[in-house]
């Protein structure tokens, strides 16, 4: 087990299935989470010099950082109004930009952040145009901020989960899980520590000299042939 004594991470949306799942792994390695529990503690874009200097404030320092708060509603791309393109942009690209540039004031050489993409910031999927595009940029901020805050000894990656499973998922999606499970090699759906485990391992010393990369956390589903 790695071993995150001391430490203190702030992890954004850890009031959802994922979120929970990432602060808890942090949590069984020693950690001292801050959880910011969603956007009802305000809009990330414009409060996160509050949400992490309160978080660095509580234990007296601040370490990593995993930006995991995000929005993924379906919306087929015609008709999609620019309003609707611009809020799932803001909440998934926006507010992790804004939380990282406001981290950077409190992180230690050594620090790192995390940010939760997706698979489909490669692999588009119908009715996610926009979640699609937020989580590309979202790998694309990571390596350009790897590049960067890098001289200051700051380390910044992205972990892309595959289908994660949640409460209802089985009935709300019956046809999408068994399609998954037939497509993944692993031939089941993620859990929340199973993103968990790949930010615990991204902030510890295993992975000091890991940065701008993607890890994707999918159960090889990203490897099947398409063709």
């Amino acid at each position: 087990m790695i071993d995150l004594s001391g430490k203190v991470v702030l992890v954004t949306g850890a009031g959802g299935t994922i979120g929970a799942g990432i602060a808890a792994r942090f949590e069984a390695a020693g950690a001292l989470v801050v959880r910011h529990l969603g956007r009802e503690d305000g809009d990330l874009r414009t409060e996160a010099e509050r949400v992490v200097g309160e978080a660095a404030a509580r234990h007296g320092r601040l370490d990593a950082v995993v930006n995991n708060a995000g929005a993924q509603p379906v919306d087929p791309l015609p008709g999609m109004t620019s309003e609707r393109w611009r809020s799932v942009l803001d909440t998934n690209l926006t507010g992790p930009f804004a939380v990282t540039q406001a981290a950077v004031a409190h992180l230690p050489a050594g620090g790192s952040v995390t940010h939760i993409a997706s698979i489909e910031g490669t692999h588009p999927a119908p009715g996610h145009a926009h979640y699609a595009a937020s989580k590309a940029g979202l790998i694309m901020h990571a390596r350009a901020a790897a590049l960067e805050y890098g001289p200051r000894g700051i380390r910044v990656n992205t972990v892309s989960p595959g289908l994660i499973a949640r409460p209802g998922i089985e009935e709300q999606w019956p046809e999408g899980v068994a399609r998954w499970r037939e497509a993944a090699p692993l031939t089941r759906l993620g859990t929340p520590e199973d993103v968990g485990d790949a930010c615990v391992f991204l902030a510890s010393d295993l992975a000091k000299w890991i940065t701008g990369h993607d890890l994707v956390v999918d159960g090889g589903v990203t490897a099947r042939p398409t063709w």
